[in-house]
């Protein structure tokens, strides 16, 4: 059974920085391409960022890219969300995610398995 694991989510004033971590257990970290994905009240579920199996390549939706980082370590079975410059708009549910793909998706339905989520709050 793989469970993952959100960690670190909380209230931050916008323009402050947070980090979200997910801890992998069930399968071979290593073999999955992991994403990040946010959930706003009353909106679609929204691909945030992902990583490449080997950590190599990364990829962020428009709306975060150059603010967030996302990272892994496979020896630790661990998977990193760096937000910084948080805006409001940032509030909601993020969730963690894996996919069996060999290549990074952006798509949810891609993505297999799931988290139970982490709140990260923006005040403005």
């Amino acid at each position: 059974q793989v469970q993952l694991v959100e960690s670190g989510g909380g209230l931050v004033q916008a323009g402050g920085s947070l980090g979200l971590s997910c801890a992998a257990s069930g399968r071979t970290f290593s073999s999955d391409v992991m994403g990040w994905f946010r959930q706003a009240p009353g909106k679609e579920r929204e691909f945030v960022a992902a990583i490449s199996r080997s950590g190599g390549l990364t990829y962020f939706a428009d709306s975060v890219k150059g603010r967030f980082t996302i990272s892994r370590d496979n020896a630790k079975n661990m998977v990193y969300l760096q937000m910084s410059s948080l805006k409001p708009e940032g509030t909601a549910v993020y969730y963690c995610a894996s996919s069996t793909r060999t290549v990074i998706r952006t798509s949810s339905t891609e993505y297999n398995y799931w988290g139970q989520g982490t709140q990260v709050t923006v005040s403005s």
